[in-house]
């Protein structure tokens, strides 16, 4: 016990990274998760990751002030890269939601507390249960673990000012997008032809009341999309996952000067 008290400021550093990256990672970072369940995953995974890493002495001066905001920022910032690729899930079921016509009635998200689209939260909540079944919530913790070499503990400073750190989280922006939109094209796609077809209907039956016809119509035809197409969805999630890893380990390496 005595030998580690010397070394309990760079432990202290381990936690505040650990912890701040548990504030934004997803599926640890839920409400639903208890407060004291959280703090003390980080405590122990933070005493794991000390004595696997082996971090060097560090001495409690003005410096150590900085590094522990350091800390803080690398981990809210590596947290936040991962919950904005799986925020392409939402933004996929935003726009299937705009075409079915649900866009006008958002649901509550037990686990963040905000609105989210019905599709966006379905495909959300099936999106999670992939990823735990699949360990990727162990590879989420493994990216913050393998952090350390990429960003030292003794790193003082983040180098803001390099603009390819805010070229990366736009890219980064950008793909999640692309992938959004790439998941929601099946359904989207469908949706417009049922649009075209239902308009040719309107003008040749001028008797039948489309806007009464149309939604029932659009909703049926999206859930059989749904159903067909979502084989392809989860290898579109699973990627994503892929992507997910591969954006951060890059925000690691910007961040660590590399």
């Amino acid at each position: 016990m005595l030998e580690f008290i010397p070394s309990f400021p760079a432990f202290l550093l381990i936690f505040v990274r650990v912890t701040s990256f548990f504030l934004m990672m997803p599926l640890f970072s839920y409400r639903t998760i208890p407060a004291s369940h959280k703090v003390g995953l980080s405590f122990f995974l933070a005493l794991i990751m000390f004595s696997a890493i082996g971090a060097p002495e560090i001495a409690i001066d003005g410096s150590y002030f900085l590094l522990v905001i350091k800390e803080a920022l690398v981990g809210l910032l590596i947290g936040f890269i991962a919950a904005l690729m799986m925020s392409a899930v939402q933004i996929a079921g935003g726009f299937i939601d705009f075409q079915m016509g649900f866009a006008i009635a958002n649901v509550i998200d037990p686990q963040t507390g905000a609105q989210s689209p019905l599709m966006g939260q379905y495909l959300y909540t099936i999106a999670l249960l992939f990823l735990l079944s699949i360990n990727g919530h162990h590879l989420l913790i493994d990216g913050i673990f393998y952090s350390y070499n990429f960003v030292p503990i003794d790193q003082v400073m983040i180098p803001f000012g390099n603009q390819n750190i805010a070229e990366f989280i736009l890219l980064s922006f950008n793909k999640m997008f692309i992938i959004a939109f790439q998941m929601s094209m099946p359904v989207v796609g469908t949706l417009f032809l049922v649009d075209i077809a239902l308009g040719i209907v309107a003008r040749t039956v001028p008797q039948l009341n489309i806007f009464v016809v149309g939604l029932p119509v659009k909703i049926g035809v999206s859930f059989l999309v749904m159903f067909a197409v979502m084989g392809v969805l989860m290898m579109v999630v699973s990627d994503l996952f892929a992507t997910t890893l591969s954006t951060m380990r890059g925000l690691m390496e910007l961040i660590g000067g590399a």
